[in-house]
């Protein structure tokens, strides 16, 4: 555990406190697990509106000519297609097909707003210089803290916010949907606003500069809606929701067919390839994997951790990369990177937990129905 002095402030974090939050080492920072229950976050957000600080995050702004070809030899989406104001989940990959990272790509209309996780950030940054072509710039926007309002009320929170759209030709803040975003002007403060999140619910990630951070957080909790959400209800909200935590479900071991992220992969991108470990990457999506990321329901109540094994019979099959139990389903879930020959639903197996064998399902994920607004949607 890292020491207390090393720990790298939030933006937040006399807020944290004066919230009472029990704050914990995660990343480099010192950061708020939870402020009055795990459980009790957690279904609030499924609820109401949960304030999730994530200033931790890497917020990178990649700008020039030929930035859409670029991250192209990086990762395996299809950028010189993303509209402006679009947003797409992508994959940072090694030259073997393996997982660096997942993060956020939002096409800003004059350059790409990039969100990669905390752990890892440093570590991208670093990959990505060493491959920036002379004419591109990429800038680690240190200076910004991100909020990220989650929850079915999240949408009614916003639209009482007075926010002068930054062009004319982005989409008004009420009609922006699941996977797209813009800047905003709230008080003066340039606020960049995408509708997207890390908990299977609605809402909003709210890149804010540092110096106004504290303001707009308790404009927001000043809303009976909303009330402030930790670290641990964060995890155990995508965990529902089905999505993958780097560093525990996916590493740079782990390819994206594995991690049944394929859908990360652009369509022209699958015929074209050239992205890093396009040949491993595309024989195992059309001629299959050997193992594969699945979902697990977990009889009783004893939840099962990360590194249990996971047997069928005597043999062992896999093992466990994320797991707890779910507040929403009122049960333990998991997830596993386990042989494709067992990963089929509905196929039986057994996890080690404590020295006992717990039966467990294999299951379609995610275990909580996801509430995003999408194109199309009249909400």
């Amino acid at each position: 555990m890292a020491d207390a002095a090393d720990l790298k402030p939030l933006p937040l974090d006399a807020l944290h406190r004066r919230l009472g939050a029990r704050m914990v080492p995660f990343a480099g920072y010192a950061m708020p697990i939870q402020y009055d229950g795990i459980i009790a976050e957690h279904l609030w957000t499924r609820e109401a509106a949960g304030l999730f600080d994530v200033s931790h995050m890497g917020q990178l702004l990649v700008e020039g000519e030929g930035a859409a070809d670029w991250l192209e030899s990086i990762a395996p989406g299809d950028f010189k297609a993303l509209q402006p104001h679009r947003v797409r989940y992508s994959l940072l990959l090694n030259d073997d097909g393996g997982i660096l990272d997942d993060l956020m790509v939002t096409n800003t209309g004059k350059s790409f707003y990039l969100v990669v996780n905390g752990a890892t950030k440093h570590a991208d940054i670093a990959h990505m210089m060493a491959r920036l072509p002379a004419g591109l710039t990429l800038h680690h926007m240190e200076d910004h803290a991100l909020l990220a309002l989650q929850g079915p009320q999240a949408v009614t929170v916003m639209s009482r916010f007075d926010l002068t759209p930054e062009s004319a030709d982005q989409p008004d803040f009420a009609d922006l949907k699941f996977m797209s975003g813009a800047r905003w002007l709230w008080n003066g403060v340039k606020l960049g606003i995408t509708r997207s999140g890390y908990t299977g619910e609605d809402g909003y990630e709210i890149s804010v500069p540092n110096s106004h951070a504290e303001a707009l957080a308790e404009a927001l909790l000043a809303h009976a809606e909303v009330k402030p959400i930790g670290l641990g209800a964060r995890d155990s909200l995508r965990l529902e929701a089905g999505l993958p935590l780097y560093g525990h479900d996916l590493d740079p071991g782990i390819t994206p067919v594995e991690a049944d992220l394929a859908f990360a992969i652009s369509k022209r991108r699958k015929a074209e390839g050239g992205f890093p470990g396009a040949a491993r990457v595309l024989d195992q999506l059309f001629n299959g994997a050997p193992r594969k990321r699945v979902g697990l329901s977990v009889e009783g109540r004893m939840p099962a951790r990360e590194g249990a094994t996971v047997s069928v019979g005597d043999t062992q099959v896999g093992v466990l990369t994320s797991g707890g139990f779910a507040p929403s389903l009122n049960m333990p879930i998991a997830m596993a990177m386990i042989a494709s020959d067992h990963a089929a639903d509905g196929t039986a197996v057994d996890i080690e937990v404590r020295g006992k064998r717990i039966a467990a399902t294999v299951v379609p994920m995610p275990f909580k129905q996801k509430n995003y607004v999408r194109e199309g949607a009249t909400k």
